[in-house]
């Protein structure tokens, strides 16, 4: 265990946090949660207490007492909702603070939303060698030293609200019912409202060691992220075949040519054609290789490893291809054409950097091709 731990030194990739977060391995504090419930509670019992209060004895006061309008004008409905609804309204309150304060805790964490992996079993949490480790562990540690914390402090606040408020707590028995139960209410308030600052304060320590333990529980060793890449961008040698198979396709002489071609002009995989053009040696453009399907995809890889630029023309490609022959010159009417495609490559340095964009160029109608070969309209 111990040699395993040690061999993940490598932080967790993306892929790896996404793949854990669908499995409902998310970061969460248990104390920002229980400190953001207890807020809510305590913010209702103080602000809005004193109305459900008022409600509840409205509607026992009003509900136990009727009068001669109350028979003659008998309406259950109307009576039930005026009695039920001064005192519902407060409970409508908590409930809302509740649901936000339960909401307010994924959220701050950002770990928000619904994922049924966090539903799924887990054999590992019944593995009583796990949860051994866990109690012994460093996440054991963390957790004796945060349940310390937690003693200490909250104990700290309760003693500290007690000794403060035990004078009025005593002279209780002084006040009638109605005044001692409103100042009950008040100090119960004010209690949970200092015990959940208190339980803020054990969060924001709680939350950084939620950090730290889910991206140690998460680190990969090297291996693992040599393997992730493999499988999210391909084996090597998975890449090598293709490249193999592909090169095969075209001759000896075909590859080499490729990689000393001036450019490569696509449809913009369907076709491929190499051009060569030497100012001191050739007369015109020539077509060392061209093909359609496998070969033109094995031209584009000659061609890119290479070095060979490779620009997408479409129409000019499919001319070029069912005009010539490899070996052999392109056809007069597609010099022009072709002409500005070299002086583009051949500054293409300057263009790439003053940001130019390759130039549009104009194939006649009597050589324009689908790619079927059918001259276009």
């Amino acid at each position: 265990m111990a040699d395993e731990a040690e061999d993940k030194t490598e932080a967790p990739t993306p892929k790896k946090k996404k793949d854990a977060v669908s499995k409902g391995d998310l970061l969460q504090s248990k104390e920002l949660g229980t400190a953001l419930m207890l807020l809510a509670g305590a913010c209702w019992l103080l602000f809005l207490g004193p109305l459900f209060v008022a409600g509840c004895k409205n509607l026992i006061t009003s509900g136990l007492s009727f009068g001669k309008r109350d028979l003659v004008n008998f309406d259950p409905a109307g009576a039930i909702s005026r009695l039920l609804w001064p005192a519902a309204l407060p409970l409508i309150w908590l409930f809302g603070l509740a649901l936000i304060a339960a909401v307010a805790s994924p959220a701050v964490l950002g770990s928000l939303g619904f994922r049924g992996g966090a539903l799924a079993f887990k054999a590992d949490k019944l593995n009583p060698l796990a949860g051994i480790k866990r109690i012994f562990g460093l996440n054991g540690l963390i957790e004796l030293i945060k349940s310390i914390a937690k003693v200490l402090l909250l104990g700290g606040v309760g003693y500290w609200f007690l000794s403060r408020h035990l004078r009025q707590l005593i002279n209780l028995s002084s006040l009638d019912a109605g005044t001692s139960a409103a100042v009950v209410g008040n100090l119960f308030g004010s209690a949970a409202l200092a015990l959940s600052i208190g339980l803020i304060i054990i969060a924001m320590m709680d939350v950084p060691s939620q950090i730290f333990q889910r991206r140690r529980r998460l680190r990969m060793s090297k291996e693992e992220v040599k393997q992730e890449h493999k499988e999210s961008e391909g084996s090597p040698e998975l890449k090598r075949a293709i490249r193999q198979k592909q090169h095969e396709v075209l001759s000896g002489s075909a590859r080499s040519a490729v990689q000393t071609a001036t450019v490569v002009v696509t449809n913009p995989t369907h076709f491929a054609v190499a051009l060569r053009y030497d100012r001191l040696n050739d007369s015109a453009p020539l077509v060392v290789a061209r093909g359609r399907g496998e070969t033109a995809l094995a031209i584009r890889s000659l061609a890119t490893e290479g070095a060979v630029p490779i620009l997408e023309y479409p129409q000019l490609t499919r001319a070029i291809y069912y005009t010539s022959r490899a070996g052999h010159g392109i056809s007069e009417e597609l010099y022009v054409a072709v002409a500005t495609v070299l002086a583009f490559v051949f500054r293409l340095d300057q263009a790439q950097a003053e940001g130019l964009r390759q130039p549009s160029v104009l194939v006649p109608e009597d050589h324009r091709f689908d790619e079927n070969g059918r001259r276009q309209a």
